[in-house]
């Protein structure tokens, strides 16, 4: 295996969620950046999954484990408990079918690791005030070509952890240059251009 690239910052935060050693599956890996870096580095083994040809091609090249297929597609027939980790990393808001993708990452590991750029930040308000859909660092897509399907707030998606049992054992709110944050409620709703949540299914 190729030597991993340095991370970006939001990836530098997952992979300090995940012990050394530890079985891995990354959702929408992209090119591989964090599972080369925890097999590298950190002793993990692992697995991506990843559809666009380009990023395959390069997670390969880097020796990274890949399933070559939708995630929807793809997450049904891996075994429960089959891995100590699962990564969602600013994929959620990409899925047809969120709920259905929550509720497989619970039954595969007792560790969930989610990112999710957050719709509800205050510049992105203002944007839709203005009458123009938010475009930024986070969300750098025009409306006409952008892949997020779904559009949440931080609120909104904790909701959802709710609804299905999925316990926040911890939650990292930063702001758009990068910079960790420390708010909790309304304020990281307001405040915070992104999240990454480390979550565990209860019971």
């Amino acid at each position: 295996m190729t030597s991993a690239p340095s991370l970006r910052p939001d990836l530098e935060l997952v992979a300090a969620q995940i012990p050394d050693g530890s079985r891995v599956l990354d959702l929408g890996c992209g090119s591989g950046d964090l599972l080369a870096h925890l097999i590298a580095d950190r002793g993990c083994t692992g697995t991506g999954v990843e559809i666009d040809p380009d990023a395959v091609l390069a997670a390969l090249r880097r020796g990274v484990p890949l399933i070559d297929r939708r995630i929807e597609e793809s997450i049904a027939y891996i075994a429960a408990g089959s891995y100590d980790t699962v990564v969602l990393s600013r994929t959620l808001q990409t899925m047809l079918a969120p709920e259905f993708v929550l509720r497989h990452m619970a039954r595969i590991a007792p560790r969930l690791i989610v990112s999710m750029p957050n719709f509800g930040y205050y510049r992105n308000r203002g944007r839709l005030l203005r009458g123009r859909m938010p475009v930024s660092k986070e969300i750098p897509y025009a409306w006409y070509d952008t892949p997020n399907l779904r559009f949440t707030t931080l609120a909104d998606l904790e909701d959802l952890f709710d609804r299905l049992d999925l316990r926040v054992e911890r939650r990292y709110t930063y702001a758009q240059q990068g910079q960790q944050l420390r708010m909790y409620g309304r304020m990281a709703n307001l405040l915070a251009a992104a999240a990454v949540y480390v979550l565990r299914p209860s019971g």
